[in-house]
């Protein structure tokens, strides 16, 4: 199951900490590279829940409500290369796996570059914004990858294991993305931040 609760303090085994902070070390790593070396997120998520939760539906966007804020969305135009008189849309969602959010992501894209069927679906259906655009055969392009979380703090290899076992605190978001989508000519047409949370770690 994907969770990342911490157990009680009781509970825990001599050095089990230890061990959490280094498996929770190397999933975020393993996330972030699964990220960095795919075109779609939504593939590397839906990889993710068949492993842990094989009976759980597709991965689905539930969209979020909120309005787009002037400052954000011209940063995104200028991202994207778009004119000032090109249309630009905001969607905002949630990207779960079953009834468990994996990540949150705000998209900036251009309608005017996809289909009319792509942009039906973005609009009307809980389709995630990769799987609609998939025919686009399209390239992500990283540009900002951020930890939110660090189980091992600077310099833990210097440290005997006992200095890391105190309990360990997950926030709720443990890792960001800031991307752009583009078409195989390389046209931006997407501009991404994802915000992946504790969900994505294994208790």
């Amino acid at each position: 199951m994907l969770v990342a609760s911490a157990a009680p303090a009781e509970a825990q085994e001599p050095g089990s900490n230890y061990v959490r902070r280094l498996r929770l070390q190397a999933q975020l790593q393993t996330l972030n590279a699964d990220l960095l070396s795919h075109d779609s997120a939504t593939a590397v998520l839906q990889a993710l829940c068949d492993r842990h939760m094989p009976d759980a539906a597709r991965i689905h966007a539930r969209r979020l409500e909120g309005r787009d804020e002037p400052a954000a969305a011209n940063a995104a135009r200028e991202e994207l290369g778009a004119a000032a008189n090109e249309p630009i849309r905001l969607r905002r969602v949630e990207l779960a796996c079953g009834e468990t959010v994996l990540s949150r992501a705000d998209n900036w894209y251009l309608p005017g570059h996809l289909t009319t069927e792509m942009n039906a679906a973005l609009e009307t259906t809980q389709t995630p914004f990769g799987v609609a655009v998939r025919a686009l055969a399209f390239q992500r392009r990283t540009r900002l990858a951020r930890l939110l979380f660090d189980p091992l703090p600077y310099g833990w290899e210097a440290l005997a294991p006992a200095g890391l076992d105190e309990a360990l605190c997950v926030p709720a978001d443990v890792l960001q993305h800031r991307a752009l989508l583009q078409t195989s000519d390389g046209r931006p047409f997407s501009l991404l931040v994802e915000t992946y949370t504790a969900a994505v770690l294994i208790a």
